[in-house]
């Protein structure tokens, strides 16, 4: 069984591989050079580099493992029409993520980034307006697993937490969930608007003009999940006219962030490129999924971790 991975890992990593798995004959793609998947049976990949074109150079495979959370960019019709199966790494993302998420709130309500100001200025001011988590309310949009991790976070620092999903059905460090169409319910109670919610059908454009003007003009948006959750220019005007206090961006709808986008020049909007799920143990998270799921497949045990629904994308 061959198996190519389209990008390349660390030496230790490649020898336990091997060690782990001695049957199968594992590639890596090395710098610069072009993804042979002619004989591959299974394909790991970060997503991005599979398109129509290389499923038709892989006539034999079979399994695609991709390292990331999304697939949306991927030719999911295609991949459904062959019978490939499709997994993903849902939930190495979790740690990163919900730092990352706590690490803005705390810097906003901390006034961290005014406090760096004037160190650099040599300003000795004490005139700074901070405030505190405690009895504060988030609203999660997508409470899986980095969803839930937020909530857990959060939660120790006395926020309540809802979370909001599709079918209301109860998640782990929520004291409450509710259905998207009860959001305009609950966006006024909340402090914080968190989304890590994947892209899909549902999801898309899913907040509006009207869902901002319901949130507190104190309130603070954060998209960790993906660009095409608000239309960019309502969101734009939304912070131009102040409808609510700040907005925090880890994803957008078109990246890398374009230089002319006038989410550069607004003072209340944080702008991350998108690197809120990098940890220096990724890879090693992502592998330890492969490992389990490889172990099936020798097995033909088909119920593989994080198998993707190729109907729903997710």
């Amino acid at each position: 069984m061959e198996v190519v991975f389209t990008f390349d890992i660390k030496d230790y990593q490649k020898e336990e591989l091997k060690t782990k798995f001695p049957e199968l004959t594992i590639h890596f793609k090395k710098k610069d050079a072009e993804i042979e998947v002619g004989n591959a049976d299974v394909l790991v990949t970060y997503g991005g580099d599979v398109d129509a074109s290389l499923l038709n150079q892989a006539e034999s495979l079979k399994w695609i493992m991709v390292a990331s959370a999304g697939v949306e960019k991927m030719p999911l019709a295609e991949i459904a029409e062959r019978n490939i199966v499709l997994t993903n790494v849902r939930g190495i993302h979790k740690t990163p993520m919900a730092e990352s998420v706590l690490a803005h709130i705390l810097a906003l309500r901390r006034s961290l980034p005014l406090i760096y100001e004037r160190k650099e200025t040599k300003e000795w001011g004490r005139g700074i307006r901070s405030s505190e988590l405690k009895d504060s309310t988030a609203l999660i949009l997508g409470p899986g697993a980095i969803g839930s991790e937020i909530g857990r976070l959060l939660q120790a620092f006395g926020v309540r937490t809802i979370g909001c999903n599709r079918s209301g059905r109860k998640a782990a460090s929520m004291d409450e969930t509710i259905i998207f169409n009860e959001l305009m319910h609950k966006l006024p109670k909340a402090d914080y608007v968190i989304s890590v919610l994947p892209s899909t059908p549902e999801t898309k454009k899913l907040l509006t003009a009207e869902h901002f003007a319901a949130m507190k003009e104190t309130a603070v948006f954060m998209n960790f999940g993906r660009g095409d959750l608000v239309d960019e220019n309502v969101l734009i005007d939304v912070l131009k006219n102040n409808v609510i206090e700040h907005a925090v961006l880890d994803v957008f709808e078109v990246e890398p962030l374009p230089v002319a986008s006038e989410f550069w020049t607004l003072e209340n909007c944080t702008i991350s490129p998108h690197i809120s799920g990098l940890s220096s143990k990724y890879v090693e998270r992502a592998l330890v999924i492969f490992d389990e799921n490889m172990e099936k497949w020798l097995k033909d045990d088909p119920d593989l971790v994080n198998k993707i629904d190729l109907n729903t994308g997710y």
